[in-house]
């Protein structure tokens, strides 16, 4: 049984709602997306992960030790590695050699955009226009990464071999994708005079790609469709991660043990997180994003009564409740990550601003409308400055 409505407000346009007594915790909808990606170079890096799903395709062991650049790390407990025994399973593109995490993954891509979009041997051929457009899109956007140049050509694979390409455009068009919010006048940041000529520059790139002037099943993609699709991306895209050792560590934290076992085994874990912090920093996971139907539904609130989570290490997305939600009670989640949504009301707002194109008015924002309008930043280097005098006042 469904447990959400969509339902549209003239204050909040679409919105999902419960449709009954949703319990703390639970699990309100489980999701595939439209269409997802590796993040570029996230994938330069050598993060390894199904084209298709971005399931992990290493060992909890080997993630630990290129993360942390030890060849010589061993875990214990290897039983809780989930990834191992599926690593059996892979498949590769016979034409680019594309490796999938299954066969049932191979199979689908092929089936929605990856015999459009194959490179077959030039997958290697920097000069390949496919290639030069994803080197282009990394010179224009530099980790850490928010969106995936491969959503778009992926979404061009989808127009290729769509049986209803009108229906696809449709798909597309019940995300919301304005570039400019008529209201507020807000420019999407990637949209604004600072990065016009990088979009127009990118554009021709992904124009002489795939031919999209003389593509009858593509030529709709005009400099401003272009535009559009990636202000739909930018204000649509959920970010995925996923990552084998750190479902291990979560399957070890389950894992009943004795005391001994358990105390040197979380030493270990926070030893090796010590050790990838120095090589890797935070970027421990293979990340990427992709648009969900439902999931763009969910409204944002800075103080959310459900999250976003990915149970199967892969981009199979669920929604889980923060508390109990009442019947005809929305679900929010936060589009913010936990940082920023700590920060004070003015710098939420400014980053709602800039990538969402709207002014939250949840009841935190509303009870902080008297605070100051300044950035986190500002406040912090007004804290600096009061130090600093306090500092010359004792002299």
């Amino acid at each position: 049984m469904q447990k959400v409505i969509v339902k549209t407000t003239k204050d909040k346009g679409r919105g999902l709602y419960a449709s009954e007594l949703i319990h703390d915790g639970s699990i309100i909808f489980e999701e595939e997306p439209l269409v997802s990606c590796q993040y570029s170079w996230n994938a330069a890096y050598g993060y390894l992960a199904c084209e298709y799903c971005l399931h992990p395709l290493e060992t909890a062991e080997r993630n630990v030790q290129r993360l942390a650049n030890d060849s010589t790390i061993l875990l214990p407990l290897p039983d809780c590695c989930s990834v191992e025994a599926k690593l059996v399973n892979q498949a590769k593109c016979e034409g680019c050699e594309v490796v999938y995490c299954s066969r049932d993954c191979l199979d689908r891509a092929l089936k929605q955009y990856h015999g459009a979009i194959c490179l077959g041997t030039d997958a290697q051929n920097e000069q390949h226009p496919v290639n030069l457009l994803v080197d282009f899109w990394k010179k224009m956007h530099y980790p850490p990464e928010t969106c995936g140049i491969m959503l778009f050509v992926k979404i061009v694979g989808m127009f290729q071999q769509s049986s209803d390409p009108e229906g696809l455009r449709k798909q597309l068009l019940d995300f919301v994708h304005s570039s400019v919010n008529e209201d507020l006048r807000i420019f999407h940041k990637m949209l604004g005079d600072k990065f016009v000529q990088q979009i127009e520059q990118l554009y021709d790139r992904f124009a002489a790609a795939f031919s999209v002037q003389t593509n009858e099943r593509l030529n709709w993609l005009t400099l401003e469709a272009f535009k559009s699709l990636i202000a739909l991306v930018g204000t649509n895209g959920q970010g995925i991660g996923t990552s084998s050792f750190g479902d291990w560590v979560k399957t070890v934290s389950e894992r009943q043990l004795d005391q001994q076992t358990r105390q040197s085994v979380d030493e270990l874990i926070d030893e090796l997180y010590n050790k990838m912090d120095e090589v890797v920093g935070t970027f421990l996971n293979n990340e990427g994003s992709a648009l969900y139907a439902m999931q763009s539904k969910i409204n944002h609130s800075c103080t959310p009564n459900a999250e976003i989570v990915f149970p199967k290490s892969n981009h199979v997305l669920a929604l889980r409740a923060l508390r109990d939600l009442a019947p005809g009670e929305e679900i929010c989640i936060s589009y913010l990550d936990e940082c920023n949504l700590q920060r004070s009301r003015h710098s939420r707002q400014k980053n709602l601003r800039e990538y969402y194109l709207f002014e939250c008015q949840c009841e935190r924002c509303e009870s902080q409308i008297a605070d100051p309008d300044e950035t986190s930043e500002e406040e912090e280097d007004a804290d600096d400055g009061d130090e600093d005098e306090d500092m010359d006042d004792s002299d």
